[in-house]
């Protein structure tokens, strides 16, 4: 999917929501425990009902790998049952990976090109050759740490450095972002620091960021939004357990609808605030 591409879907669906499938086994509904796969049917019966909702999902790769063999299995349907019923959507895979030369380009080849993600996020700690195998994929996106939104953020990446006291994020992302461009890299950048969102947009302005922390962790969609959107829309802000695990009753789907329902209204309105749609 390219930046243009991107850009069309968010005009067309009128937001900018990412939803997260951290489908955590043990907070399924219960009566989805006795199918083969309680994951999968989980992820298939949100994504059925939010998908005119939204413009991306995020699969936190963490919640599948713990599960072994089962819950890798559990991703590939997850991720192949997005791509063939909604290949529209950008479908990302929030691995955190970070490795440098052959083990990259295997991470690089896993994520897009036997699971045809659209976009990987990966840590740019280790420099730029172990960014460098996952930019080599035409149309495909690499997602930056840049400034998380954890509360463990403040050990490393608010540390003023000796150059004009910045701090290491604003280093990290001015570097980074001379190694791929704004068609191919994006950044994460946590909602729950928004007192530095507005420093990140000044030092990318023009590359899509992705924004986690709104929902359960607290950040604010209204300040973000103001901040930090663009002229082409530029934020992929990410709701996980605030939609997913709103109900665990069987209606569960349909209250997560109801929740990305209210994100999209508030979204379209910041939308045509700054004149974006």
């Amino acid at each position: 999917m390219t930046k243009e591409d991107l850009f069309k879907l968010i005009q067309q669906q009128k937001n900018y929501l990412c939803i997260g499938l951290d489908s955590e086994l043990e907070k399924i509904p219960g009566h989805l425990k006795s199918k083969v796969d309680p994951a999968f049917y989980f992820n298939k019966a949100i994504v059925d009902l939010t998908n005119d909702l939204c413009v991306a999902y995020k699969i936190n790769t963490a919640f599948y790998e713990a599960q072994g063999n089962k819950g890798w299995r559990s991703l590939e349907k997850t991720a192949g049952y997005i791509k063939e019923k909604h290949p529209g959507h950008l479908l990302i895979a929030d691995a955190k990976r970070g490795d440098i030369g052959h083990t990259a380009r295997m991470y690089a080849d896993t994520f897009f090109s036997r699971l045809n993600f659209d976009a990987v996020t990966v840590s740019p700690y280790m420099g730029k050759d172990s960014v460098e195998p996952f930019l080599e994929y035409k149309d495909k996106w690499t997602i930056l740490l840049g400034l998380t939104s954890n509360a463990g953020a403040g050990d490393f990446q608010l540390l003023q450095t000796g150059k004009g006291n910045r701090y290491l994020f604003e280093e990290v992302i001015e570097t980074s972002g001379k190694w791929g461009t704004d068609e191919n890299t994006m950044f994460v950048a946590g909602a729950t620091q928004t007192g530095y969102i507005k420093r990140v947009r000044e030092l990318v302005p023009d590359h899509f960021l992705l924004v986690p922390g709104i929902g359960a962790q607290g950040g604010n969609l209204e300040e973000v939004s103001r901040t930090a959107l663009n002229q082409y829309g530029g934020l992929l802000v990410n709701a996980s357990r605030s939609i997913i695990f709103s109900d665990t009753s069987k209606n569960f789907d349909v209250a997560a609808r109801d929740q990305a329902t209210k994100l999209n209204r508030q979204m379209e309105r910041l939308l045509k605030e700054k004149k974006v749609i």
